[in-house]
C-alpha cells in the first residue's frame, strides 16, 4: 500500500469519489433513512458504491459516514450503534478499495452548537468525534476527511481528537458563504 503521505507531497492531481448519499438516492434509498445504517443493513449495496467509484477512477473513497456521529444518528434512534456503523463503513470501503485505493474516513460537522454559540462543550464535541474516530481508525481507514464544517473552533476540536489517537493524514474542508467568511460570520484561518 502506498503512503497517503507520500501521495499529497507529490505533484500529481488525484481524484476522490462522489457523494455516496447521491448514488444511493439513485439506486432507491430514499432521503428518510438513515443512509449511514446502510453499511449494516444494506452493506452490499454501499460496497456497490463504493466499487463503481473505483471503477471510474477515483484513487480515494470516503466512507459511508457522513452523518454517522451520536447525535445525528440519535435522530434515528441509532446511537448506540455508533462504532457499528463506523467500523462497518471502513471496513466496506477497505473491500472496495483493495491495496491500491485509499480509504478517508468521513467525519461531519456534529450537527450540534457548540460553544460559544451552543450548549455542547467542547470536551463533549471532542469525545464525539473521538469515538467515530476510533471506530473508523478499527476499520482500517489511511487518513480521515473532515467535510462540511462551518464553525472553525469546531473543526479544530474534531482535527485534535483525531491527532489524539493516531498520526494518520487529515483533509479538512470548511464551507464559506460568498463573502469568504463561515456561516457565523467568522473568517476560516
Amino acid at each position: 500500500m502506498r503512503n497517503f503521505r507520500d501521495l499529497i507531497n507529490s505533484d500529481g492531481v488525484y481524484v476522490f469519489d462522489g457523494a455516496i448519499g447521491t448514488m444511493l438516492y439513485s439506486k432507491g434509498v430514499y432521503i428518510n433513512r438513515c443512509y449511514d445504517e446502510l453499511n449494516l443493513t444494506a452493506p452490499d449495496l454501499v460496497r456497490e458504491v463504493h466499487e463503481e467509484y473505483v471503477k471510474a477512477g477515483a484513487e480515494i473513497i470516503q466512507t459511508n459516514t457522513f452523518g454517522a456521529t451520536h447525535h445525528k444518528l440519535s435522530q434515528f434512534g441509532l446511537e448506540s450503534s455508533l462504532r457499528d456503523i463506523n467500523v462497518s463503513a471502513a471496513r466496506l470501503a477497505r473491500d472496495a478499495a483493495g491495496d491500491k485505493i485509499f480509504v478517508a474516513g468521513a467525519i461531519s460537522s456534529l450537527g450540534l452548537r457548540i460553544e460559544p454559540y451552543g450548549a455542547t462543550s467542547f470536551d463533549e464535541a471532542k469525545a464525539m468525534f473521538k469515538a467515530q474516530a476510533e471506530a473508523l481508525l478499527e476499520g482500517g481507514v489511511d487518513l480521515f476527511i473532515l467535510e462540511t464544517f462551518s464553525d472553525l473552533s469546531e473543526i479544530k476540536n474534531a482535527i485534535a481528537a483525531i491527532k489524539e489517537h493516531c498520526d494518520l493524514p487529515i483533509v479538512a474542508q470548511m464551507t464559506v458563504q460568498m463573502d469568504g467568511n463561515s456561516s457565523f460570520g467568522t473568517a476560516p484561518e
